[in-house]
């Protein structure tokens, strides 16, 4: 396996599928880079490991640099149009349309997948009434474009040789979109840079970018009424005014903090609370590696990541009552409850080295398999590596039917 090719999406800024670029760049070196655009600096580059990135037509487009997303409807066309065919192996890191670049059969095609496309597929209505797009022209364009990209989504769902998924949760929404299979390999997380604090104080916190699907007003909502625990939330974004008009006087909205202040709060925390539906979820992962506790939805990512009575507590439904229930039974809890050098311990399980071994593993061993099928049936073969026994380690919940009485008495 001496040529790499690595796809992604786009290079917009530094978020988690550009963390999970900078491991798989660590496993494979020196990959030939392709991405839709590319905005990002030098030392944003240098840190995900990566020199010189090859960019499609889009890229000299008027106006891309703000509005590239207003070329959405050229991305599949965009994607198809890298030549990779002087790599052995592609890896893909896609949560739009980076697992449909076309390959050959004596190619190896890996896709990281983060999600199916979201707002074509299980969310387009929720982003439709996000965006204000119900009624009108510029609505039906929109409309029509998410359907166009849909049927080429899902006529292109066979181009990846193996489909990895970062929650076992995306592995299902893979399989009701494209039928696939897939295997799991959490992303990394630099539980490193986190250590933990055993000494909590009475506070909450809750923490990210304030939009609406991360559900902050439902946690502003339950804390307001709740009225006996102090909560505080970092981050800024479209819902603060939202906020600030549903806000108690128990609530402090502190807005966009640095890293630092952020992490000093995440280890004093009593608690982190987490109300979003996400496919994976990374910042609840971080407050375990502080050693704090997490109140999440037992939906989704967080379903996987918080261990019910033992790292944290689920609340089940998606609503202002289920939250007041885990915080009254997390209140109602001893003070040494829950360990925190255990829940430490734990995160520690979806750590950066793990994934690049869990990763390397499964590229290795597919690669091994795509050379003894080639080689024995020549450039012909079908391959079927849905067989390999490569998920993801990491400790998923097994405690999630647990009731908040049992968990209250432990």
């Amino acid at each position: 396996m001496n040529r790499i090719a690595l796809v992604h999406d786009w290079f917009d800024c530094v978020a988690g599928s550009e963390k999970v670029v900078r491991e798989m760049v660590k496993c494979f070196p020196d990959p030939t880079v392709y991405s839709i655009i590319d905005h990002l600096d030098d030392q944003q580059k240098q840190y995900v490991g990566v020199n010189e990135i090859e960019t499609s037509f889009i890229q000299r487009l008027p106006f891309q640099k703000k509005r590239f997303r207003n070329y959405l409807p050229l991305m599949p066309f965009a994607i198809e149009q890298f030549d990779v065919s002087d790599a052995e192996v592609v890896l893909s890191s896609s949560h739009a349309f980076a697992k449909s670049v076309i390959t050959s059969c004596e190619q190896l095609h890996v896709s990281y997948v983060h999600t199916p496309i979201r707002y074509a597929w299980d969310l387009q209505h929720e982003y439709l009434q996000q965006q204000n797009l119900k009624w009108g022209p510029k609505a039906w364009f929109v409309r029509a474009a998410l359907h166009y990209i849909r049927m080429w989504d899902r006529g292109t769902a066979d181009r990846p040789d193996v489909y990895v998924a970062n929650s076992h949760f995306v592995a299902q929404r893979i399989w009701k979109t494209y039928r696939r299979k897939a295997h799991v390999v959490y992303p990394p997380v630099d539980v490193n840079r986190f250590t933990p604090e055993h000494r909590k104080e009475n506070f909450y916190l809750a923490a990210g970018r304030l939009v609406p699907y991360k559900r902050f007003d439902l946690v502003v909502e339950a804390f307001s009424k709740f009225k006996d625990a102090q909560l505080v939330v970092i981050g800024d974004g479209t819902e603060m005014a939202k906020l600030k008009s549903i806000a108690g006087p128990n609530v402090k909205l502190m807005g966009y903090q640095s890293d630092e202040v952020l992490v000093d709060h995440m280890r004093r925390a009593k608690g982190f609370v987490f109300g979003a539906l996400e496919d994976f979820g990374i910042m609840p992962v971080e407050a375990m590696a502080c050693g704090t506790p997490v109140i999440g939805l037992g939906r989704g990512g967080t379903r996987e990541t918080i261990l019910h009575g033992k790292t944290g507590l689920h609340f089940e439904e998606q609503t202002c009552d289920a939250l007041l229930e885990a915080i009254a039974t997390f209140e109602e809890l001893p003070e040494d409850y829950f360990d925190a050098d255990e829940i430490r311990e734990h995160a520690e399980s979806f750590s950066e080295e793990r994934f690049r071994a869990e990763f390397k593993t499964l590229v290795d061993e597919c690669w091994k398999q795509h050379q003894q099928r080639r080689n024995q049936f020549g450039n012909d073969c079908v391959l079927d590596l849905g067989a390999l026994n490569t998920e993801s380690t990491a400790t998923s919940s097994s405690d999630t039917t647990k009731t908040f009485s049992e968990v209250a008495g432990k």
